[in-house]
């Protein structure tokens, strides 16, 4: 076989070969790239056993009292900062001895042993050291380890610690890790020593955030009094600083007047007392029948609830692209920015109506898919049941249904015979209904809301045309009283109240679904241009909620929706917030004073109906 290799290679090499035929044909046969993939790892292996006998150590650190023996080519290929150190003209590149000052012994042992194993041993009495460490040596490996394990360790005890540490080292990863943990339980950090300790700026950064956890603004005020309190000869001058980023309006009059008027720290400084009586101003805005309100009060933070006391966004039923109606809740989680699902109603409904009423939800009315409804349904976030209650005595759809005073109205609404002027009362303690005076016209796909202390019926469909009228009623002397015409005639679009101010968000005109929005102001009883929405919305549900006004699904004139977007009165500006999970037009949205918590942990699970 060799000898007719050969003979054949003697042939081949004596035949006439171009040029380029020759250099490829060598090139084929002559080279061939070999991978060993075992090889990095048997090589550091073997660097490793050096290591660990201390054989052909080049180079010694002394940390403290320790002194470790190691590979100059491993720390600089390991370390950037031993890479600069080694390679660049530093006195350390010439020394066979290094100090290394202001790190731990053991953090910098474990370090050097990684740098050849390419493993670590985190531990809670650790981890802080070796992110030190880390961060020095810029072992950013190493470093984003430490920061993952300390946020899976964070406790109430420990949190504001973390935070500190992490702010003082550059780690905005876990700065913002640590802040969310704070603000998730704000309680429970407040009752561990270490808030005691807390700086005011850290605290005042805290009270800034609506994102805190809290049941109501109590707890804030109570926790910031706690603080002031520990030294108090010392921290009362931050009193003010901290009173300011109180929600002090949110607090019930009965506690600003029973405690925090009664609080002597508060009572010797001017300041705090204005702070006090700008609260109190609010209530009585809010009380008046006529408030006059400066935008600098309307639009303050101060007067904004949390996002965890803000309520909670129902959406109520509606239809989709298949038609059907629904009988499907959504609800909105402000701090989270998502949605979720609880007990369904015990009926299909779409263009209802719905409202709430001390912490409970009513949707009214509406279509089922075969016939206009008359009943009515409540639901209790505590109990997670809907209970039937008594029915209208008018069968309608595209009725507007609101609150005021106490009572429940559903007002105007449709059916195939057509737009309807009636308006019904239910008293809820009596669970029952009667007519009061019906508007100046037939109002089908209506929005109203109440505001001082008449309730406003704004545009809808008369039957042969989209409207612009408006009208308010006063239970007062029952009568409808009309007011000024919007800007554009509206039916089917989302209404909802913010400072003393009334919005008209989307709707139909005559033509096509609108994505313009203007507003109302009865002290001038005039309306105005907000501006424009991102997508035109028919039959959309709108609400306020936590200072902001929401705008939930509808039509867009070739599709339904689950977009959502919020407008905020302060930078006057309008935003995309997360989407439903089924595009809904014609459902009813409001704002219920309920817990978030409560009603996900009783609706966990839950995707039946659930009625008494």
């Amino acid at each position: 076989m060799f000898a007719l290799k050969s003979n054949l290679e003697k042939e081949r090499l004596a035949a006439p070969i171009a040029a380029e035929e020759k250099e490829f044909d060598d090139d084929s046969l002559s080279s061939n790239e070999f991978t060993a993939q075992s090889m990095y790892g048997d090589s550091f292996s073997v660097l490793c056993e050096l290591f660990e006998a201390q054989q052909l150590c080049d180079i010694h650190l002394r940390i403290g009292k320790k002194s470790i023996k190691c590979h100059r080519i491993i720390l600089a290929s390991a370390s950037p900062y031993f890479r600069a150190m080694l390679t660049l003209e530093m006195s350390e590149s010439k020394q066979d001895v290094i100090t290394i000052r202001d790190i731990d012994e053991q953090a910098m042992h474990a370090l050097v042993k990684f740098m050849y194993t390419s493993k670590i041993k985190l531990t809670t009495e650790n981890v802080q050291p070796l992110l030190y460490a880390s961060s020095i040596l810029q072992m950013e490996t190493v470093a984003r380890a430490c920061c993952e394990f300390m946020k899976n360790h964070l406790h109430p005890s420990n949190v504001l610690g973390v935070r500190n540490f992490a702010e003082l080292h550059g780690r905005s990863a876990l700065v913002k890790a640590a802040d969310k943990y704070t603000y998730d339980n704000f309680i429970e950090v407040t009752e561990c020593d270490e808030y005691l300790h807390i700086s005011a700026r850290h605290l005042g950064l805290l009270l800034t955030s609506s994102d805190l956890k809290v049941t109501n603004e109590e707890e804030v005020y109570n926790a910031s009094i706690k603080w002031v309190s520990y030294i108090p000869e010392k921290r009362q001058k931050h009193l003010p600083d901290l009173m300011s980023k109180i929600r002090l309006p949110m607090l019930s009059p009965e506690f600003l007047m029973n405690v925090v008027e009664k609080e002597d720290m508060i009572k010797k400084n001017h300041t705090c007392r204005d702070y006090v009586d700008e609260a109190k101003n609010y209530h009585l805005s809010v009380a008046s029948v006529h408030p006059k309100t400066t935008p600098q009060h309307r639009f303050s933070l101060r007067s904004k609830p949390r996002k965890s006391t803000a309520g909670v966004l129902f959406t109520v039923g509606g239809r989709g692209n298949l038609g059907d109606p629904f009988r499907s809740i959504e609800c909105y989680d402000l701090r989270e920015d998502k949605w979720f699902h609880i007990t369904e109603m015990s009926s299909r409904r779409r263009h209802v109506g719905c409202t709430s009423v001390n912490g409970k939800v009513y949707a009214v009315g509406g279509h089922d898919g075969r016939e206009h409804l008359n009943t009515m349904e409540m639901f209790d976030p505590v109990k997670n049941i809907w209970t039937i209650l008594s029915p209208m005595k008018t069968y309608r759809r595209g009725c507007a249904v609101t609150h005021l005073n106490g009572p429940i109205y559903a007002i105007g609404g449709l059916d195939e015979g057509g737009c309807y002027s009636d308006v019904e009362r239910y008293d809820v303690t009596s669970d029952e209904w009667d007519f009061v005076a019906p508007m100046n016209c037939p109002r089908g796909g209506v929005g109203v809301v109440p505001l001082l202390n008449c309730i406003f019926a704004i545009g809808g469909n008369d039957g042969a045309t989209s409207l612009n009228t408006c009208e308010k009623y006063d239970p007062h002397i029952n009568k409808w009283i009309e007011v000024a015409k919007m800007t554009t005639r509206r039916a089917g679009a989302g209404m909802a109240t913010m400072n003393g101010l009334i919005y008209a968000v989307g709707g139909f005109d005559d033509n096509s679904p609108l994505d313009t929005v203007e507003c109302y102001d009865p002290q001038s009883n005039t309306w105005s241009s907000v501006p424009r929405m991102a997508s035109a919305r028919g039959g959309v549900g709108v609400t306020a909620l936590g200072g902001k006004i929401y705008a939930v699904g509808g039509h867009d004139g070739s599709s339904y929706l689950n977009s959502v977007e919020c407008f905020d009165p302060v930078s006057s500006r309008w935003e995309t917030v997360s989407p439903i999970s089924i595009c809904r037009a014609g459902a009813g949205v409001v704002t219920c004073e309920c817990s978030v918590s409560e009603l996900k942990m009783m609706g966990q699970g839950i995707n039946v109906v659930s009625c008494v």
